[in-house]
């Protein structure tokens, strides 16, 4: 089904483009459903009503559940409808409509009383009369009750066969669990606008009132914070619940997880849009529009809709069905809210409709609520892929910018609760999601008490790697970025030195360190021939630079490797953090280079780049949990070389054979004889996880290794 092209209703949509003009926010699904849920409001007290061919006669009226930060104009947009836009309507319906048609239906239910009793009319009209004066006045709205309250205000409206129930909840994160109860009695009266009624005794003091038959339309609004909401604790698990107990299939939905103002704007182009004429002049006259709709004669109009119109319902309903059949089947909160969305769309369409002052639901005014159904069925899939609490977890101890403990986790965090053992799991769920999402979190200790502390790392752009260089030894170390393809230029120049700091003032000190860095530079002084390092480091983005005592038989040389994240260490962690690089390379490099102030020195000699993925940073930075994997992968296998454990790693997760093969070339590379090579590849297959069977070995890695040394010892 083509939705795409499909717009909203144009009453609709200019009366939110003021709202968002006056509130300068840039996304219109709340105030999309705010409306949406007003103009039903106006619609529901008039009883307006849809005939529909397969379920008979059915309220308009609508429930929404409508979330935004706090700072985006929720209050300030619901003012401007309730005081600008609906209070002619209010006015004349509470002061004018409503007296006319409660007492007309009074006197109807009067005569149907006497008549049934057998009793006087006058007298019946009288007891009938006085029974709805106990019941109250009528509540436009009301942002709270219980179930007998809300029946007693249904058989109010059934009286007087005129208004609606409509509840208006805000700051839901605070109040939704203390407005259960009268929320799952709303559960009922969604769809046709009855509930079943609750026993009571009936006393002398107490008589129990006669039930009057009939429909109420009736309205929900609940709206608040994201973050009060779905705050992993108790109000999350009442919100869920009640989703998956009905209001998924019942609610409109709004989700704005974060403001997106137009920050451009000058204070004279917000002053302007604030003061705009224009607005005022449309909402004026929307406000009398909208007015004019109390009068009686619009009261209890049955909208009608073609044939042509239902099919293109039922189209929807199956585009709808065919979705929910491809979720999962845990999906069931999706499933019911996917099936059931063009009931919703209906109803909508029902409003809109009445204020366009229609008498059928066309076409258009269908596929106008069908654009708006589709909307807020994202938001609502927003709602239900909210952060998950370790995700929550993690966001936290990186946002908060200081190191916080147990304590400050537990009273800061309504989900981070339970036994040690609990939160010890959710701590390792949150570092785990944390590094799959750039983010660290970091333990530390003093005195017996465990510290956390986080930040968010930036995805390293190889066309802007740190980098500072001078002519000079310490003094006028420019601030640079530079690209990683271009790095050979600088290695090459004479007379120049390179950090990969910044420094405060240009100079180059330890103390001066400007923290954040996203490439290594390693020194490699004859340990290992370059042109292995080239192999052993394949997989790796990295540029090999010669240095001066660089001859053939004894390899001098750099190794620049880009960092997948730029990391931000203080001096004694970034020494740990090169000291873990160190331990996990398969060969000796240079380990007095961790200083995070150390310099290099450029030279004019041959350069190579080899393109690979970055070197992932997040398993060298100290404290955190994939460092701590990392060093017990190397402790693991700490009674074997660097080279072998290098090669059994890469052997235990696929291409055994070409591991072993590369291991043997090494060895190849290092001078070793053929007897020595062989009994250490057997000695290595032995240790991988799936060895390779002996005769195999001897008849393809050891062919292959006797016609390499046969290769080297012709080039010596």
């Amino acid at each position: 089904m083509d939705l795409e092209n499909v717009k909203h209703f144009v009453p609709s949509e200019k009366l939110v483009n003021v709202l968002m003009q006056k509130t300068q926010i840039a996304n219109p699904i709340f105030f999309r459903v705010l409306v949406a849920y007003y103009f039903a409001k106006v619609a529901s007290i008039m009883h307006t009503n849809i005939k529909t061919h397969d379920r008979g006669i059915i309220p308009v009226n609508l429930y929404a559940i409508n979330l935004a930060p706090s700072g985006f104009g929720k209050g300030f947009s619901t003012n401007i409808l309730e005081e600008e836009v609906i209070s002619n309507f209010k006015h004349k319906f509470m002061e004018e409509t409503f007296p006319i048609l409660s007492e007309s239906c009074i006197a109807k239910i009067a005569a149907s009383r006497a008549n049934k009793y057998g009793e006087d009319y006058e007298e019946t009209l009288e007891k009938t009369t006085k029974e709805f004066n106990s019941l109250g006045h009528l509540a436009f709205s009301f942002d709270s009750g219980t179930s007998p309250a809300v029946k007693q205000m249904r058989q109010l409206i059934l009286m007087s066969g005129a208004g609606a129930v409509s509840l208006e909840l805000d700051e839901i994160g605070s109040n939704l669990v203390s407005n259960i109860e009268v929320l799952n009695t709303f559960l009922e009266l969604y769809d046709i606008g009855n509930v079943k009624q609750k026993l009571t005794k009936n006393t002398k003091e107490n008589v129990r009132s006669e039930e009057v038959a009939g429909r109420t339309p009736t309205n929900m609004l609940l709206f608040g914070t994201p973050n009060k909401v779905l705050d992993g604790g108790k109000t999350q698990e009442e919100l869920i619940s009640m989703l998956d107990t009905g209001y998924a299939r019942r609610c409109f939905f709004g989700y704005i997880p974060r403001i997106e103002k137009d920050t451009i704007l000058t204070p004279e182009q917000i002053y302007d849009m604030m003061t705009d004429t224009t607005s005022s002049d449309y909402l004026e006259q929307l406000a009398v529009d909208i007015g004019n709709l109390a009068d009686e004669s619009k009261f209890g109009q049955v909208l009608t809709i073609s044939k042509s119109t239902t099919l293109k319902l039922i189209e929807y309903r199956l585009y709808c069905d065919h979705r929910a059949d491809e979720l999962g089947d845990f999906a069931t909160i999706q499933k019911a809210e996917l099936s059931h969305r063009y009931f919703k769309a209906l109803k909508l369409a029902g409003a809109y409709a009445f204020i366009s002052e229609s008498d059928e639901i066309t076409e258009e005014l269908l596929f106008n609520a069908i654009k708006l159904a589709e909307e807020t069925g994202d938001s609502f899939g927003g709602i239900l892929n909210r952060d998950r609490n370790y995700t929550l977890l993690a966001k936290y101890i990186a946002g908060v910018k200081k190191e916080v403990t147990e304590v400050d986790l537990i009273e800061d965090l309504p989900f981070y609760k339970g036994t040690a053992s609990q939160r010890s799991d959710l701590m390792h769920q949150a570092s785990a999601w944390g590094y799959k999402n750039n983010i660290i979190i970091k333990r530390s200790s003093s005195d017996g008490i465990e510290f956390f502390s986080g930040e968010s790392l930036e995805d390293t752009d190889l066309d802007n790697l740190t980098i500072s260089y001078s002519t000079d030894i310490t003094t006028g170390y420019e601030k640079f970025t530079i690209p990683f393809d271009g790095m050979h230029e600088l290695l090459t120049e004479p007379g120049y030195h390179y950090c990969n700091h910044h420094f405060v003032d240009d100079y180059r000190s330890s103390s001066n360190v400007i923290q954040g860095f996203n490439m290594v530079v390693l020194d490699v002084d004859d340990s290992v021939q370059m042109e292995t390092a080239q192999m052993l480091l394949e997989d790796y983005t990295a540029l090999f630079a010669t240095t001066k005592r660089h001859t053939d038989s004894k390899n001098r040389y750099r190794i620049i490797l880009p960092l997948s994240h730029t990391v931000k260490l203080p001096t004694v962690e970034f020494s740990k953090f090169m000291e873990n690089i160190y331990a996990w390379l398969p060969f000796n490099v240079d380990v007095q280079a961790k200083d995070i102030a150390r310099k290099w020195m450029a030279h004019p000699g041959s350069f190579h780049y080899q393109e690979g993925e970055l070197l992932d940073a997040m398993l060298f930075i100290p404290q955190t949990r994939k460092e701590g994997e990392t060093r017990d992968k190397i402790l693991s296998t700490d009674a074997i070389n660097n080279l072998e454990r290098w090669f059994i790693l890469k052997a235990t997760r696929g291409n055994r054979s070409n591991s072993i093969i590369r291991y043997a070339l090494a060895l190849v590379d290092s001078g070793k004889d053929y007897d020595d090579i062989r009994n250490a590849v057997i000695q290595l297959n032995d240790k991988i996880t799936s060895p390779m069977k002996e005769e195999e070995i001897m008849h393809t890695i050891m062919t292959t290794v006797l016609k390499a040394i046969s290769r080297r010892d012709m080039d010596e």
